[in-house]
Order: C-alpha cells, then sequence, then structure tokens
C-alpha cells in the first residue's frame, strides 16, 4: 500500500522527512498542505493538525523521528538510518534531538517573534536566538571533528534533521565560516546532498514566507 505524507515544502520538519524518502526513492503520495481539503484531512488523522504525518494503510505515524524511524523499519532501503549497533544508535539519536532541540527550535524563537502581529520584542528575540545558535554551533564544531556526517561516517536521521536545521538556523544568524570552519562545511556538503538540494528547490518558490528575509547565498 502505498504511503501519503501531509506535508509543506517550505516547512523544515517537513524536508526532514522528506530527505528520507527520497533518499531511498521511497514511492509516496504528497498530500501538499496548501491543496483544498488536505488541512481537513489532517486533522480527522492527528487532532494537534502538526505537520509532516505519515499514513501507512491504517496506521498514522507523527513526529519527525519516529515518521523516519517507521521507515527504518518498516520501509527500509539501502539507506538505514539509525544503525544496529547500541552506542552509534545513541549517537544518531542524541544528535538528531540536538538539532531539533537546539538549533531548529532556537532559530524559531526570532521566527515566531517576526510571525506576531505587532513584533515590538524582535530585537530582544533575535539576540535571544543569536545567543543560543553560537553556543549550539560551537558545540557542533568540536562534535563534527574528523566526521563526514553528523555522528560518523555514514548518513543517518541525524543528518536528515541537521539539514534543514542548519539551513534556516544559518538564515537567522549566520555560520561564521572564519569561527566554524566544520560547521559551515558540513551544512555545505548536506546542500550538496540530492536528496536536501531537492528539498530546498522544491522549497524556493516559498521563500517570501520567511518573516525575517531569506537571504540569496543559497
Amino acid at each position: 500500500m502505498t504511503l501519503t505524507l501531509f506535508a509543506h515544502p517550505f516547512s523544515s520538519y517537513c524536508q526532514k522527512v522528506l530527505m528520507a524518502l527520497w533518499e531511498n526513492d521511497t514511492p509516496f503520495t504528497y498530500r501538499h498542505m496548501e491543496e483544498p481539503g488536505a488541512g481537513e484531512d489532517l486533522a480527522r488523522l492527528w487532532p494537534i493538525k502538526k505537520f509532516p504525518v505519515l499514513v501507512d494503510g491504517d496506521r498514522t505515524v507523527i513526529e519527525t523521528s519516529i515518521i523516519i524511524e517507521y521507515l527504518d523499519q518498516h520501509h527500509p532501503g539501502e539507506v538505514r538510518f539509525l544503525p544496529g549497533e547500541a552506542a552509534a544508535g545513541l549517537e544518531v539519536r542524541l544528535l538528531d534531538r540536538f538539532f531539533d532541540q537546539h538549533v531548529m527550535n532556537a532559530a524559531q524563537v526570532a521566527v515566531n517573534e517576526s510571525l506576531r502581529q505587532k513584533p515590538d520584542r524582535l530585537d530582544e528575540a533575535r539576540q535571544s536566538a543569536a545567543q543560543a545558535l553560537e553556543i549550539a554551533y560551537g558545540w557542533l564544531e568540536q562534535r563534527l571533528g574528523g566526521r563526514a556526517w553528523a555522528a560518523g561516517d555514514q548518513f543517518s536521521l541525524a543528518d536528515c534533521a541537521a539539514a534543514p536545521s542548519l539551513f534556516y538556523a544559518d538564515w537567522v544568524h549566520l555560520i561564521d565560516d572564519a569561527t566554524y570552519p566544520r560547521l559551515r562545511a558540513y551544512r555545505t556538503r548536506l546542500l550538496a546532498r540530492p536528496s536536501f538540494a531537492r528539498a530546498v528547490e522544491e522549497g524556493r518558490k516559498y521563500r517570501s514566507y520567511f518573516p525575517l528575509g531569506a537571504p540569496d547565498r543559497d
């Protein structure tokens, strides 16, 4: 039975799951959240109404990391997103949570404030995001030493989380090349990965949605 994904191409968390599907050419039906009826159908499946949501027959799978683990278990391909060895799996999950919670969510502080009807605390929010991201960038710069991908030599769930997180975080607070050369080079490798390059291109026409103003460099 064909998988169905409720998603939007400009959403960072949707891009995370789309990467996993595209990495293995996993067939699925794309329910674009701007299509008529998609929101209503999503609400019937998941009353919280947040996307992405994956539907596999009578199963509704929510939360990006869980969706990718589900794909790894039930629709595996050549790229495996979680290693079988326990310690390596913990490292992948750690990096996955770090990118979601301490990079993407940190950047979102400034984005959320800019979306308010009266963003009177925008300077404060941008400063707060910058401070949090500087700490995250510094930690990642050290963690990435000697690694091709986030958790080691193999592309994984952690990289699916990293790509959109670093992509948008850099728009909020620049990853300085001189200060964080490993992290900057890693972001460049992610942008060259075909699955993420596709996600970036499919989201390009929606860049006007980025309230802080999308830069032209990517």
